[in-house]
């Protein structure tokens, strides 16, 4: 099958929906877990009293929380569904809150490719994740853009050692054709509630009537180990050895382990909400990245947080907010933008 055939083939699939067994209990430790792992320490995702204080009913999971149960969930869609390719680039995020998730949340959890393009000879792929909680709302909807990359960009020495180090129950080592039988699965009909409580609570942000366009947030410096890696890595369930191994890292083409682009989007979510002061004003955050933290193992990686108010909207007092991050004087992110709602 020639390149163009397998594109196409792939884009007859956009569309495929399913649902992941069972539902996904938001714990209250593994909102603290996440947290701690991409350095969140605003009071609301540790403190039931504080999280109460800004209209919550439990600690509050953090913006990019969502990442942890999408990857488990998107590991199908990767293995049977989108096929053909031998590893994958992640280029870009966005978070649609609807409501914040707190703890005690049993949400149900779909997964669906929703585009497949070509730009510049490259492949990109979207999924999305939608979170649906008890009372059939949706909460919370994940889009992941990847780019798929063949086996003509990879070297052929990677591909068993990423298998001989990755964890036991994940396996690289086949890709799958898009010649092998399927069945398409779409999305049942139905109306799609969309949960109305990320507008209606009173945010914990500073007063809309006190903000101007062009303002600039505080900078902020995060520092990453090594440690902080293999960390994220146990509690996000993206262990790609890539993040922690160098000699892998490099057969990658890569000058060193890298930090989860995943990781970035949760600290600069962080770096918002502590100037914000609540991390459930955020509606929208939209990140595309553009270059990966290098993490090495002596220095590790100093990634430099800056902000600057976009746009104002009296109507809704609401505002986008811009939001730069650069690591070793390269920036790591493309184009990154909260919307948000003030006071």
């Amino acid at each position: 099958m020639t390149a163009a055939a397998e594109t196409s083939a792939l884009e007859a699939r956009v569309g495929h929906w399913y649902q992941m067994d069972g539902t996904y209990l938001v714990g209250r430790e593994k909102v603290r877990e996440y947290a701690r792992a991409v350095q969140d320490y605003h009071p609301a995702h540790w403190d039931v009293a504080a999280a109460a204080k800004l209209g919550y009913s439990d600690v509050v999971a953090p913006l990019t929380f969502t990442s942890t149960p999408g990857m488990t969930c998107n590991r199908r869609m990767f293995e049977e569904i989108v096929v053909g390719y031998d590893t994958y680039m992640q280029t870009e995020e966005v978070f649609e809150q609807h409501r914040p998730i707190v703890a005690g949340d049993e949400l149900t959890v779909d997964v669906e490719l929703t585009n497949v393009r070509k730009i510049a000879g490259r492949d990109l792929i979207t999924v999305a994740n939608t979170f649906t909680d008890t009372a059939g709302e949706r909460v919370h909807t994940l889009h992941t853009t990847v780019v798929g990359v063949t086996a003509e960009d990879v070297d052929p020495a990677i591909k068993s050692a990423v298998q001989n180090a990755m964890m036991h129950d994940v396996d690289f080592s086949g890709i799958g054709t898009l010649d092998a039988t399927y069945e398409k699965t779409v999305r049942p009909e139905g109306e799609v509630r969309i949960a109305e409580g990320g507008l209606t609570r009173a945010p914990g942000t500073p007063s809309f009537d006190e903000l101007k366009v062009g303002d600039d947030l505080p900078v902020h410096h995060t520092r990453l180990s090594r440690g902080d890696l293999v960390n994220y890595a146990g509690v996000a369930g993206d262990a790609n050895p890539i993040h922690w191994d160098e000699d892998i890292a490099k057969l990658a083409g890569l000058r060193d382990v890298i930090a989860h682009g995943m990781l970035t989007m949760g600290l600069g979510a962080g770096f918002h909400s502590a100037w914000s002061g609540d991390p459930g004003a955020v509606t929208r955050y939209a990140v595309r990245l553009s270059a990966p933290a290098i993490v090495t193992a002596k220095e590790g990686a100093d990634i430099e947080f800056s902000g600057r108010i976009k746009s104002l909207d009296p109507a809704t007092r609401s505002g986008v907010v811009i939001v730069g991050a650069k690591s070793a004087g390269k920036k790591i992110f493309g184009l990154a933008t909260m919307t948000v709602r003030f006071r």
